[in-house]
Formats: C-alpha cells, sequence, structure tokens
C-alpha cells in the first residue's frame, strides 16, 4: 500500500498511521472519530489474525505528550473499552508509516498477544491511592515518645552540634511512615486482593501517600469491588483520604513492551 499525501497550502504533507491500542478480533471495526491535529479523524482496525491495531491516520510527525494530546490518547482507549473487553495498551505517540508497518508491528507482537489476550479477557484495571491526612499523621507521629525526645535533643542543640541527632530523626520518622504504609497495607490493601485476578502495590508518591495499588477485576465484579472500597473508605474516613479510579485497561498487568522506534524516513 502507498503512503498517503495530502495538500496543505499548496505542498504535499505526508500522512501516517498513529497507534491508540491493540484488541481481539477478526472483525474490522470503527471507533468513531477523534479530534486530532485541527480536524476530525476516523478511528479504525488494521488486522493480523485475530489481533487488530486501533489506529488513526494523521501529518506524519512526532507528536509531543502535551495535556490535550495525552487526554485524546486516553479518550480513545476509554471509547473502544466500552466495545471490546480485551484491549492492550500503546503508550502515546507511536507513529507508523504505512498500514504495512502496522501488520510488521502485529506480526511481531503475536505470539505476545496470544498469551495476554486470554488473562485479560473480561477485565480491567482500577487504581485506589489513598493518602494520609495532615492532622491524623501529625497526631500519630506527636504519639510516638521516641521521635518527641529525638525532636526536643535537636531544638536543644545548635545546628552544628545537632548533625547527627537530626540525621537520626529523620531515619526515625521515615520507620513511623513505613510502619503507617504497612498498617494501611494490611487493613486496606489486603482486604480488596480476594476480590481482584491480580494486584501491584506501587511507589508511593509525594510523602503523605500510603498506598498506591493497582487491581485487575473481572468486570461483572466491578459492582462488589467498588462496594468494599466504599466500605473501607467510610471506615478510614477521619483518617486518610481515597483516590479512587478507572477503569482503565490493564497497564500495570501487561508484561510486553510496545514500546516502538522512531520511524526513519
Amino acid at each position: 500500500m502507498q503512503k498517503n499525501n495530502i495538500e496543505v497550502n499548496g505542498m504535499s504533507e505526508e500522512q501516517g498511521i498513529y497507534v491508540f491500542c491493540g484488541i481481539q478480533t477478526e472483525k474490522e471495526q470503527s471507533f468513531g472519530t477523534v479530534y486530532f491535529e485541527g480536524q476530525d479523524r476516523d478511528i479504525y482496525t488494521i488486522h493480523y489474525k485475530d489481533a487488530a491495531m486501533v489506529v488513526t491516520k494523521v501529518p506524519m510527525k512526532i507528536y509531543h505528550p502535551s495535556k490535550d494530546n495525552l487526554m485524546m490518547h486516553q479518550k480513545v482507549l476509554s471509547t473502544v473499552m466500552g466495545k471490546i473487553d480485551t484491549l492492550v495498551p500503546i503508550s502515546f505517540g507511536n507513529m507508523f508509516h504505512s498500514e504495512e508497518d502496522v501488520i510488521a508491528l502485529a506480526e511481531s507482537l503475536y505470539p505476545q498477544l496470544e498469551k495476554i489476550f486470554p488473562q485479560i479477557k473480561g477485565k480491567m484495571e482500577v487504581g485506589l491511592k489513598v493518602v494520609g491526612k495532615k492532622d491524623w499523621l501529625e497526631k500519630n507521629i506527636n504519639q510516638n515518645e521516641d521521635v518527641m525526645k529525638k525532636k526536643q535533643v535537636v531544638h536543644s542543640k545548635s545546628e552544628a552540634a545537632g548533625y547527627f541527632d537530626r540525621i537520626q530523626l529523620g531515619e526515625m520518622a521515615k520507620n513511623f511512615f513505613q510502619s503507617l504504609q504497612n498498617d494501611i497495607r494490611s487493613e486496606i490493601h489486603e482486604p480488596l486482593t480476594p476480590l481482584a485476578e491480580a494486584d501491584k502495590l506501587n511507589d508511593p508518591i509525594g510523602e503523605k501517600m500510603l498506598l498506591n495499588a493497582a487491581y485487575l477485576i473481572n468486570r461483572n465484579e466491578e459492582a462488589a469491588f467498588d462496594e468494599k472500597v466504599n466500605e473501607l473508605h467510610d471506615r478510614w474516613l477521619d483518617k486518610v483520604d481515597f483516590k479512587y479510579t478507572g477503569p482503565w485497561p490493564a497497564y500495570n498487568f501487561i508484561n510486553i513492551k510496545l514500546k516502538v522506534e522512531e520511524p526513519t524516513t
């Protein structure tokens, strides 16, 4: 198939293929349009066996991950998720010169996709971040006698004389915070794991985050999982804030690397 070119202000502009995700289907699919690079563009599929890449045609260039572009990418994934129960997300910005190149991508990934498709069929990812409320965190650390004694020692010494005491205080505070994280894993994360097909603990972000977890759940179990999250939220309402997100494609549970080298001209 020949590369597509269009006229822009009297100049020819090469058209490329932008890839959003992979899905399992042998049937040609259309997912409406997306506003991308100044106009509405058709979203359609390119196939290899029962693996299909969801794509659109856009000018061939490097696209930067701006907020609008990332939201556009995620919007398409959400649209596809609403219609297809087996979706493999592909990171933002992957461009190809032609449909043949996309077919070659699908063919090269097919041995991995064959294994992944049955693992994620009918499943979705949800995320839960738990952040300690400032007043609750301060109350807890102020009740720790060892930490408070070390604070008094630090305040009673000059900056130079208290150097090692400050290091020790920092280590004590870090250990105390890690103990809170362990408590949250035990009291919030572990009760959720029996309702999930798989779970993953990611590194907390920021000083007050106590849990940063992802869960792979069956779509037909979403209501039961939501109910359990709400129950835990109500129990911890005065101590922490919950940030419960999804549904998402199975970002945290797909091991293949879909990073694609920048195409050359």
